[in-house]
């Protein structure tokens, strides 16, 4: 064995740090899972507060209290606050979390670069929201459609900070794609052939493809805008040969599948809870496993429905008009197994739970609000409406965020050793339910009646006084219920670490270790014989009865066994790394002296890199 000589003016951390240090310089993915938790939380405050402040101004006619540029600056830090810095990264907080637990796996396959994830999403929002600072914060939207992005229609660097934040955001998801992705192909345990793993995984390996396909393609959409702002190219002006509609084609081809990566993991989420509240196997576990895969393949041939009123022509029109409405089916299939599963079973109702039927019921009205989405004739009066607006929501708030939520009732008891107190609980599922649909229905016939979306005021004999004033009061209800959650977590902090390791009799693996899980995870890596193993080890009258179960000689395991847990040594270099990237991409931003910035940058950059290629590693 060659033994190399390693530089002694990079100073390797030490292998026991404590305090903030630790947290800093972590590899550990259950302590990066939880920064993901509470920094994709803290903007999903910033981005609530901005959600408030438009509905203040919608609330009656002819408002005053944003002027038109600083409204169009707040809807459209909203929509990219909460797609790129709330729900796509509380669902990498579960990810990181649980995909190592539930496949039976000590960390990830590789803990630095997941690091470097962290700290790339930490300070590409950052550098996004350093735009409201410098007051200019970006105003075209969270679609950015060329060519109002172009130069001469938006000459301040707001849309130039949106452009180089979601580049350092986009670095981040892939670097956690190929991790995630290949965690589970070569990490399981042994016997957890692909049939056995759990169907959040599934969903997490299908969110990852898709981000591992999609972002790449955002990015050059980006390089180019980039261009046309900064170096004078003409990508997007058709004075000059570019083309407009290219942008809008580019930005959906990634946009479509978006949607998917940001309601798959809730989906999983929900089919992880659903069995084990009703003391069941999920139900035609095949049927909704392929049906996730299906809307990650569909999820690609549907993104023109959102250009429908461009000026496709009636072809192109017809053919995205049947994939849309062809990308229902494989949903309406996780419906049904949802409903199965919940049918006939022995119904435990905890927060959990019902965040969980409440999904399933407000993304069945997102659902069908979409499917008339499906048909042009019907979109081209719907389009830019608020009818829209109210149908995202549906889909995103209603359907995303709701699962996130059952996700953390369920499994905080694993992450904290402790409970989130039920009753609480209750009152924060009942007042966030009553303020979403109180928020966001009336949007449904405000649209239909013909009421723009991205609008900053209204005139009074339109006789939508009403419906936005209703939609503006249930805005506050909805952030109280924010704010009962909150209360929650503080209040449950000072109990006892009572909940045990398996305080809900689960199925999956994670269940079989204490609550909170050691560093190593597992001291004993498990052998995987049926599908929910863990179920049917704590049952085994009932393995006969498994309709998923098997002898776990189907293929060949990808899992390893250890003698003693071996873990990987903390490192600084992924923050530094992530750092320095951010700082050199936000040194394109035009001021004076960026050049320096750049350079700073750089060096940082550098610097970090040589000391990740050459920081020892204990074996």
């Amino acid at each position: 064995m060659t033994t190399i000589s390693y530089p002694t003016l990079i100073p390797r951390p030490k292998e026991y740090v404590s305090g903030v240090w630790s947290w800093l310089t972590t590899v550990d993915h259950k302590k990066i899972g939880t920064m993901y938790g509470v920094i994709a939380f803290f903007w999903f405050l910033v981005g609530g507060i901005e959600a408030l402040l438009i509905r203040i101004q919608l609330s009656g006619p002819e408002g005053k209290f944003l002027t038109p540029e600083v409204y169009n600056q707040v809807f459209t830090m909203h929509g990219t606050t909460m797609i790129f810095l709330v729900v796509m990264p509380l669902s990498a907080a579960f990810f990181n979390w649980m995909v190592p637990l539930m496949i039976g796996a000590r960390d990830v396959a590789f803990p630095r670069l997941n690091a470097f994830s962290l700290w790339a999403f930490l300070f590409g929002g950052i550098l996004l929201n350093i735009s409201w600072f410098t007051g200019e914060a970006p105003n075209a939207g969270w679609f950015a459609y060329a060519p109002n992005t172009e130069v001469p229609f938006n000459p301040k660097n707001g849309v130039t900070y949106w452009i180089l934040g979601l580049q350092v955001l986009g670095i981040a998801s892939l670097a956690a794609g190929f991790n995630f992705l290949t965690t589970i192909i070569n990490m399981r345990a042994p016997g957890m052939t692909f049939m056995k793993l759990p169907v959040f995984i599934w969903m997490t390996a299908v969110v990852n493809v898709l981000i591992v396909l999609a972002f790449p393609v955002i990015t050059v959409a980006l390089i180019q805008l980039q261009f046309d702002r900064l170096y004078g190219t003409h990508f997007f002006n058709p004075v000059m040969g570019g083309d407009p509609v290219m942008w809008q084609h580019m930005f959906w081809l990634f946009g479509h599948p978006e949607v998917y990566i940001l309601i798959l993991p809730a989906m999983g989420i929900v089919s992880e809870v659903l069995p084990t509240f009703s003391k069941k196997p999920i139900f035609g576990y095949p049927f909704i496993v392929f049906s996730g895969i299906g809307i990650g393949f569909l999820g690609w041939f549907v993104w023109s429905h959102h250009m429908f009123t461009v000026g496709l022509g009636p072809a192109a029109n017809a053919a995205f008009s049947i994939s849309t409405m062809l990308i229902a089916v494989p949903t309406g299939v996780k419906i049904f197994n949802w409903i199965g599963t919940l049918w006939g079973g022995s119904i435990r109702a905890t927060p959990a739970l019902l965040f969980s039927i409440a999904f399933i019921g407000m993304f069945v009205i997102g659902g069908l609000s979409g499917v008339t989405h499906a048909a042009p004739p019907s979109d081209a009066q719907q389009q830019d409406t608020y009818y829209v607006v109210a149908h995202f929501h549906y889909v995103l708030f209603g359907g995303a965020l709701l699962g996130l939520w059952s996700g953390i009732y369920y499994w905080w008891p694993k992450f904290t050793g402790k409970f989130l107190n039920e009753k609480i609980g209750y009152l924060h599922f009942t007042v966030v339910l009553i303020g979403f649909n109180i928020t966001f229905f009336p949007m449904h016939w405000l649209g239909l009646d013909g009421m723009p979306r991205r609008i900053a005021t209204y005139p009074e004999s339109m006789g939508w006084e009403v419906s936005n004033l209703v939609a503006s009061l249930g805005s506050f209800i909805l952030g109280f219920g924010v704010l009962i959650f909150i209360y929650n977590v503080i209040y449950s902090r000072k109990g006892p670490k009572n909940a045990g390791n398996d305080p809900w009799d689960g199925r999956t693996l994670e269940w079989s270790i204490p609550s909170p899980p050691p560093h190593y995870n597992f001291e004993t890596i498990p052998e995987v014989k049926y599908r929910d193993d863990f179920w049917y080890k704590k049952y085994p009258e009932l393995a006969n009865e498994s309709h998923g179960g098997g002898s776990g000689s189907e293929e060949d395991s990808h899992g390893e066994s250890h003698s003693e847990p071996h873990m990987p040594d903390p490192s600084y270099y992924p923050l530094f790394l992530g750092l320095g990237m951010s700082i050199m991409i936000g040194g394109f931003i035009p001021f004076t002296g960026h050049w320096i910035v750049c350079g700073v940058g750089l060096a940082i950059f550098i610097w970090s890199f040589l000391g990740w290629c050459y920081e020892p590693v204990n074996d």
